[in-house]
């Protein structure tokens, strides 16, 4: 049980219900229950985030649904809230909420450009900033944030996705320096190629899904299973003495 008594809140955790397509968030939390953890899981997607939620409590397990908005301080302070309000603390911050919208730079309007950073730069640096009270009270906690590969390589179709998960990477890193000392720890994970929800009809292209099968070293594409476990590692305590890391899970891509 290597995430015992602990509580996890996962942003973009809506889609958990066994036996449908997941993402990050729904593998992730189907391995912290099986770990011993209570989770809540927050999404903008509520009527299924509550069913996700429903399916959880069937087999037993305390798990709850929020709506949250990652890019409103307002509805972060409230999912804080609500979960300290019903388990009294919180150990681990899974920042996953994520969108992709491919475009070439000439073709992309602003409103692309800010919601892209919003979602996923503003949203990891909002929610960090709002648990750290919170772990600061348990003296301590793990905060994992999904960046990307494409946050350590350019990519040559998503460059506001692309510019966002960069970003994410280095806010990472120096809010593991500002709280290393309070034992926070904040380390983020660098996902390749993977069929999810948002992926799943990029990735129906037969051709397209062929070529980046090519370009992996392993022959593969990944599945959820594989970040899940990942994020499973830098949540326990397994991974104590690591923050301001990088765990790149890609099947060697970046290798090249």
């Amino acid at each position: 049980m290597r995430l015992y008594n602990k509580v996890a809140l996962l942003t973009g955790a809506a889609a958990s219900v066994e036996g449908e397509l997941m993402g990050f968030g729904g593998a992730t939390a189907h391995l912290f229950v099986k770990e011993g953890a209570k989770i809540i899981l927050t999404d903008i997607r509520d009527e299924l985030g509550e069913r996700s939620a429903a399916a959880f409590r069937e087999r037993g397990v305390d798990a709850i649904y929020i709506r949250l908005d990652v890019t409103s301080e307002l509805s972060w302070k409230n999912a804080v809230t609500t979960t300290i309000n019903k388990y009294g603390r919180l150990d681990v911050l899974f920042n996953n909420a994520g969108i992709a919208l491919p475009t070439k730079i000439e073709d992309m309007g602003e409103d692309m450009w800010d919601r892209e950073l919003d979602i996923h730069a503003k949203g990891v640096f909002l929610g960090t900033k709002t648990v750290i009270p919170a772990m600061r009270q348990n003296g301590g906690g793990s905060i994992i944030n999904t960046s990307s590969i494409m946050g350590i390589v350019g990519s040559p179709t998503t460059p506001a996705y692309s510019a966002a998960k960069g970003a994410i990477r280095l806010f990472s890193k120096t809010a593991a320096l500002q709280y290393a000392k309070e034992n926070i720890r904040v380390n983020s994970i660098h996902p390749g190629y993977v069929i999810t929800p948002l992926t799943q009809k990029r990735f129906a292209d037969s051709r397209l899904k062929k070529e980046l099968i090519d370009k992996t070293p392993m022959g593969r594409l990944g599945t959820v299973e594989d970040i899940a476990n990942g994020v499973l590692f830098l949540a326990s305590n397994e991974s104590s003495w690591m923050t301001g890391a990088e765990l790149i899970i890609d099947g060697g891509m970046t290798a090249q």
